[in-house]
This record gives C-alpha cells, sequence and structure tokens, in this order.
C-alpha cells in the first residue's frame, strides 16, 4: 500500500540518524543485509544478489550475467512474443514491441517464440547449439496477463538442464508476492537460474531492482578477480536509505500476511470477476491471472453492440482495440474513483493489480462499481464518455 507507517518510519529514522550513504566506495551494510534478506526469501541456490535501481537495470544484469555464463559460443538468447522486459538499450532485444524498439538498432543474437509453447521451445534447442539463455516473464504482464501451464515450466527446466540453457525468469512485475507465492515461478515447483524484482521491492517509496542467481551461474561469469567489476552496481545501487526501506517493505510483507492476503483476496476478486463475465457475456470475454495480478479481457468493439450494428463496426475492430478500455478505466474514475490500468500489447484487457494489502470490502467496492457502470450497456457507456470530454 501507499506511506505504510512502518516504511515511513524507517525512512525517518535513517534520516534522523544521518546515516551515511556509502554508496559503492565501500562494502555497505545496508547492502549486504537487503541482499541477505532476499536471498533468504529465494528458494533453492538463488543467493547472489545484485541491486540496482529499476527493472530494466535488473534484467540488463541478468541477460548480462546469463550471457556471460553461457559464454561466447552459446551467445543466443530465446525470449518470448508480446514480452517486456524493459526500454533499456540491452534489453529492447527481448522486448517484443515496436513502438519501443522504434528505429534503434537492437541486438540481433535474440531469437523469438511464442510464449507458453514448449514444443516451439524443444524445436529450438534441439536445432542450434549456439542457444544459451532463455529470457522469460513467469506471468506476461504487457502481453495481458498471460500465464502458461504448470508442465510448461517443468518441462522448460528439464529442457534447460538437457541443453545446458540458462533460464531467466523475469519477476519484476509478478514477484515479490503478487501471485500468491513470493515468485510467481514458486507455484510450479521449479528454479531458475536467474531472477529479477523490481517495483515493490522498493515498498512504495523507493528506487529498488535485484537481480538474483544461482551461485555457480554468478561465479562463472564474474568469479575472478579480473572480471568481479565487469557487472558491478551503479552509483546508485545499494543506496542505504533505498536498501533499508526495502528492507522493512519485506519485514511488513511477512509480518502482515500480505502474500497470503494476495492469494485468498485475489481468488476472492477472480470468483467475483467471473460472475460478472457470466451476466455479461457479450462484453467481457475472458478473466484470468494469479493473486494480485488479474487481466480482464473485452470483446473487440463490434461484438458489443447490438446486432444490427455489428457487420458496419467490426470492419474498425481493429482500429478500436483498446477504445472500450479507455472509456471503462475513464468513466471507472470519474465516476467511482476507482483506478485501473491497461497492457501493452493487447489493448482489450484491463490490468488489475491492487495493493497488496487489498482486502475482501475493497474487491466488493471495485466489483459492484464496475458492475453499476457495465449495467448502463455499451451504448450509454459511450455517450457518458463522450459528453465527459465534450464538458472538458
Amino acid at each position: 500500500g501507499h506511506n505504510h507507517p512502518r516504511i515511513l518510519e524507517a525512512r525517518k529514522k535513517f534520516q534522523e540518524e544521518k546515516r551515511q550513504e556509502i554508496a559503492i566506495a565501500f562494502m555497505s551494510q545496508y547492502a549486504a543485509a537487503l541482499a541477505h534478506n532476499i536471498a533468504k526469501c529465494s528458494p533453492g541456490d538463488l543467493d547472489m544478489v545484485f541491486l540496482g535501481s529499476s527493472g530494466s537495470e535488473a534484467m540488463e544484469a541478468a541477460v548480462k550475467l546469463a550471457e556471460r555464463a553461457a559464454g561466447p559460443k552459446r551467445s543466443k538468447i530465446v525470449y518470448a512474443e508480446n514480452s517486456f522486459h524493459g526500454k533499456t538499450k540491452g534489453v529492447l532485444a527481448i522486448t517484443d514491441g515496436q513502438l519501443y524498439r522504434a528505429d534503434f538498432k537492437v541486438a540481433d543474437n535474440v531469437v523469438r517464440v511464442p510464449f507458453a509453447d514448449i514444443d516451439a521451445v524443444e524445436r529450438l534447442f534441439k536445432s542450434d547449439p549456439e542457444i544459451g539463455v532463455i529470457v522469460l516473464e513467469t506471468i506476461q504482464g504487457g502481453g495481458g496477463i498471460i500465464q502458461a501451464e504448470a508442465q510448461y515450466w517443468q518441462k522448460l527446466r528439464a529442457l534447460c538442464d538437457q541443453y545446458g540453457v540458462l533460464w531467466v525468469a523475469d519477476e519484476v512485475q509478478c514477484g515479490y508476492g503478487r501471485s500468491g507465492r513470493f515468485y510467481a515461478f514458486e507455484h510450479y515447483g521449479v528454479v531458475p537460474d536467474v531472477t529479477a524484482l523490481a517495483k515493490s521491492l522498493g515498498a512504495g517509496k523507493a528506487a529498488v531492482g535485484a537481480m538474483i542467481a544461482r551461485r555457480d551461474v554468478y561465479m562463472k561469469a564474474y568469479g575472478t578477480p579480473k572480471t568481479a567489476m565487469i557487472h558491478a552496481m551503479a552509483t546508485f545501487g545499494g543506496m542505504g536509505e533505498a536498501c533499508v526501506t526495502a528492507i522493512e517493505g519485506i519485514n511488513v510483507l511477512y509480518d502482515e500476511g500480505l502474500i497470503d492476503n494476495a492469494a485468498s483476496t485475489g481468488e476472492y476478486l477472480l470468483q467475483r470477476l467471473q460472475a460478472l463475465k457470466e451476466k455479461y457475456p457479450k462484453i467481457i470475454k475472458d478473466v484470468r491471472g494469479k493473486g494480485f495480478m488479474i487481466g480482464l479481457e473485452f470483446h473487440d468493439f463490434s461484438q458489443t453492440l447490438p446486432m444490427v450494428l455489428r457487420p458496419i463496426v467490426s470492419v474498425l475492430d481493429d482500429k478500436l482495440k483498446g477504445s472500450l478500455s479507455g472509456f471503462v478505466g475513464s468513466l471507472l474514475l470519474r465516476d467511482y474513483d476507482v483506478l485501473v490500468a491497461f497492457t501493452e500489447y493487447n489493448r482489450n484487457v484491463i490490468r488489475l493489480e491492487p495493493p497488496l494489502i487489498c482486502q475482501p470490502e475493497h474487491v466488493d467496492r471495485f466489483v459492484d462499481a464496475f458492475d453499476s457502470l457495465l449495467s448502463r450497456g455499451i451504448v450509454a457507456i459511450v455517450k457518458d464518455f463522450v459528453k465527459s470530454q465534450v464538458g472538458k
């Protein structure tokens, strides 16, 4: 949530005691403590932690580490369709969005596969011995809150072991308890070779990202005196106040049972949204997700209109994608004080990612508001939106 009193108190104490921001010149007790705590929260032998300031920076560190550990003869990186791993230059090559890539020249040692298609992954691993790394979001955020089945992740782990490919799990959005486990991949009983956290890791008050790797993978990449500083922390990676903020955030996460809350209240949110889908089957196409990472997908605009209008409007469906999401999102905020987000690649999807403190009564307030809005009907929703814009 916003401005948790324990988070504010930890930051205030750091400031009032005038503690030093040691930065990268010396070993920092704050960075060491945060790294230790993140490693303790991480399963398997994920125990080497690199701290940064954003998800993009954490993913840059993860990809560089994996590529270096894989070696120069296995420098190709597999990524998924509709992926989002950041906007900085390196990870743009594995971010599947033309909007973000624009006309930048990105690295060409990458191969794209459909998300959740394990047969496509196996064919690639078999056919190309230069593949050394695969990078995947455990739950695709920008793609529209898309998941893969447990069998996919279990087979992926087996294939990576079989072919010696390093698996990087991007948990920047779906990690830190949002899915109902600390890491979303924990739902499937598997552990990647490298992973990354950010966003909520800063407890809503600090810019913090982290790359977490298996010790043997990390040491293979940077384990000698000559290689240790190839990818050292940047100036603001592991800054003291950011670290104490993140430390207290993790403490609150466990002390207040927020991961379990995301699982149970998230399940309740899914159930209530499924009931809305059954009530408005011509408007809501799908409801999906896990914990507090949920996507609600609308039908194409033409399919939500009266039958007589569908043939006329259907030719414009592609251009109108995202319009209904925009109308609904705007009116939810104006009329009900409810703020929702959207997804980058599927514009028909509303992204629902409430704070981990969200309770069933908050779910009821949101779903009741959403129900009230949809009950107006599509034509009235469009008219209300147009009136709200004209009135400005």
